[in-house]
C-alpha cells in the first residue's frame, strides 16, 4: 500500500436539492490507507458527501476521482463510468441493508458472486473469513431477523468489504443502534482502521471513537470543510464555531 497515493480526489463538489444547496464547494485528496472521519452539525451535508462519492447522489457540479476512474458532471457521465467509480467503493448504510431472506453468509457471498462472478466455493471460505473477522463465525445460518442490529451491522460491514473496495464509505453506522449495541461495532471499524489496509470515510457523531481512530478529520458546516487536520488539531481548535460542538458532544 502506497501511502503517498491519491485514491480518491473530490473538485469543486456541490449538491442542490431544489433551491437548498447542501453542498456549497468541496475540494478534498483522500490517500491509500487513510481513515477519515467527518464530523459536523446535522444538515451540513456530510452524508450527502458519501452519497455524491458513488453517485448514489448525482452532484450538480464538481469532478469525484476514484483509483484513476473520474466522473465530470460537465462531460456526459454514462452508466458505464458510473458503475466502474461504484465499483471502487462499498457502502455501510445506517440501516444495515441486508437482504432479509438471506443468512449472513448468504448476504457476505452475494457481491463476490453476483457482482464479482467468484465461484461459490472460493466465496462461502471468504465470506466465513469475514465474518470471522467481524465475531460472528456463530451466525453464518441466521437470518437478520434473528440477529441484533449491531450483529446486522458486523455483516453488513462484512458484507462491504467482501469486494475489496478502494475507499469504505460508513453513514453514521451507528445511529440506528441503541446504546449498548454501539461499542460492537465501533470496535470492529476501529480494528479494520487500525490494519491500515482499507482506505475509509466515516461520517458519525461519536467524537472520542473520530478522535481514536482518524487520521485525519474534516469539521462540515453550512455545506463547506470549515477545518481539516488531525484529530488533535481539530478538537483543540481555536475555531469558535468547533469548538462550541466539539465542547457541546464530548459533554
Amino acid at each position: 500500500m502506497d501511502k503517498n497515493k491519491v485514491v480518491l480526489r473530490i473538485k469543486g463538489l456541490k449538491k442542490s436539492f431544489g433551491d437548498l444547496q447542501v453542498l456549497k464547494h468541496v475540494d478534498l485528496e483522500v490517500h491509500e490507507g487513510e481513515v477519515i472521519s467527518i464530523i459536523g452539525p446535522s444538515g451540513t451535508g456530510k452524508s450527502t458527501i458519501l452519497r455524491c462519492i458513488n453517485y448514489l447522489e448525482k452532484p450538480t457540479d464538481g469532478i469525484i476521482e476514484i483509483d484513476g476512474i473520474s466522473v465530470d458532471t460537465h462531460n456526459k457521465a454514462d452508466k458505464k463510468k458510473i458503475h466502474d467509480l461504484r465499483c471502487k467503493t462499498s457502502m455501510v448504510f445506517q440501516n444495515y441493508n441486508l437482504f432479509k431472506n438471506m443468512t449472513a453468509l448468504q448476504n457476505v457471498m452475494e457481491p463476490m458472486v453476483q457482482v464479482q462472478k467468484m465461484n461459490k466455493a472460493e466465496a462461502e471460505k471468504k465470506a466465513m473469513e469475514l465474518l470471522t473477522m467481524v465475531g460472528l463465525a456463530e451466525k453464518r445460518d441466521a437470518y437478520p431477523a434473528h440477529m441484533s442490529g449491531g450483529q446486522q451491522q458486523r455483516v453488513s460491514i462484512a458484507r462491504a468489504m467482501a469486494v475489496n473496495p478502494k475507499v469504505m464509505l460508513f453513514d453514521e453506522p451507528t445511529s440506528s443502534l441503541d446504546p449498548e449495541l454501539v461499542g460492537e461495532v465501533l470496535a470492529v471499524i476501529q480494528k479494520l482502521a487500525a490494519s491500515h489496509t482499507m482506505t475509509m470515510l466515516i461520517v458519525t457523531h461519536e467524537m472520542r471513537f473520530a478522535q481514536n481512530v482518524s487520521d485525519r478529520i474534516l469539521f462540515m458546516d453550512g455545506g463547506y470543510i470549515l477545518q481539516e487536520g488531525t484529530p488533535e488539531e481539530i478538537f483543540n481548535s481555536d475555531n469558535e464555531r468547533i469548538k462550541k460542538f466539539t465542547g457541546l458532544v464530548t459533554k
